[in-house]
């Protein structure tokens, strides 16, 4: 569940991916990819723009308006944690 975490660091990685980690510690690689629709993100599919994503308002964003909800990308992260924890009995997620 998202309790109104923010973004706090990001860094880009390659191709439409960025690492992302929040206020509370919640951090990975999400693929932005499937979000890249609308006019709004148009400009974004050329690379050199994308790369220059900042953070605004605790949120993922860049100078043409765009921006990813802070919420899409933490239920992303905890389903990508939930995935590796499910896979590996003995992986620890900070909670334990």
């Amino acid at each position: 569940m998202w309790n109104m975490n923010d973004i706090t660091e990001i860094e880009y990685r390659d191709g439409y991916t960025y690492w992302i980690q929040f206020d509370n510690g919640v951090s990975g690689e999400v693929d932005l990819t499937p979000y890249l629709r609308g006019e709004v993100f148009e400009q974004l599919k050329n690379i050199e723009s994308f790369k220059k994503a900042i953070i605004d308002g605790g949120t993922i964003a860049w100078l043409s308006g765009a921006d990813i909800a802070p919420e899409t990308l933490y239920e992303q992260l905890e389903m990508q944690i939930s995935r590796v924890a499910e896979a590996s009995p003995d992986y620890k997620t900070g909670n334990d």
